[in-house]
């Protein structure tokens, strides 16, 4: 009974964590906008950030903001994260990046509408209504959640995480930095799009991994079918 129960938990463990995670988004989206006011730590860390800000910060500031929002980040980096996995030959996986990347981005607007949480005063560029979460943070999680998910399990390439970590961090922020966001919003964001990615994730599981070992043969077909 041991060996089934523990299987049970296991594929059970992403839909459980992904769904608590969402929960933490929420329920730090419903903080802030009862709050009306900033809380002190997004109010202290945007006085930080206004304070040291200076052309030599802005430029890759800018940056990151073509690269995580806009025609970029919503449809040109997943298109190509899916056409790479179509040329090496990872149609599950690319499926999953799709699948994950729509339903990440249509999340986040159904929660910047539900919040409507007003954007920090000192933005240094446009933006859409809606402050939580926040969309590039998002996107940026689930680029760097799929591609740990398709890449970072199965052989424990654990520079993979940290490359991806590094990425959500940067992106955040940026956001800050330019005043598009405060802190919360990124962390919402980050949360949002790293739980999307998982749940998502877990009914494909099997067959990107069977997949990935195509040497696996009838192993890797049972793996697929369970």
């Amino acid at each position: 009974m041991e060996p089934v129960t523990t299987r049970r938990v296991t594929r059970r463990w992403p839909w459980i964590s992904g769904s608590l995670t969402l929960g933490l988004a929420a329920a730090i989206g419903l903080l802030v906008v009862l709050r009306e006011s900033p809380l002190d730590l997004d109010a202290g860390w945007m006085e930080e950030v206004i304070e040291h800000r200076s052309p030599y910060w802005e430029v890759p500031a800018l940056l990151m903001d073509r690269l995580g929002g806009g025609l970029v980040g919503v449809l040109v980096v997943p298109i190509a994260i899916v056409v790479g996995l179509l040329i090496a030959r990872r149609r599950w996986a690319a499926l999953f990046s799709v699948l994950a990347a729509v339903l990440s981005a249509g999340l986040v607007q159904l929660l910047k509408n539900l919040f409507g949480r007003a954007r920090p005063e000192d933005i240094l560029v446009m933006a859409d209504f809606g402050s939580f979460p926040s969309g590039h943070v998002a996107n940026a999680a689930t680029v760097a959640a799929t591609f740990v998910l398709v890449f970072g399990l199965r052989r424990q390439r654990w520079w993979l995480w940290m490359l991806g970590a590094a990425w959500i961090v940067a992106m955040a922020l940026s956001r800050t930095y330019l005043g598009a966001h405060w802190v919360t919003d990124t962390l919402g964001g980050a949360l949002v799009g790293v739980a999307v990615a998982v749940i998502v994730w877990a009914p494909f599981a099997a067959r990107i991994e069977a997949e990935a070992s195509p040497g696996r043969g009838i192993g890797a077909r049972a793996a697929a079918r369970e």
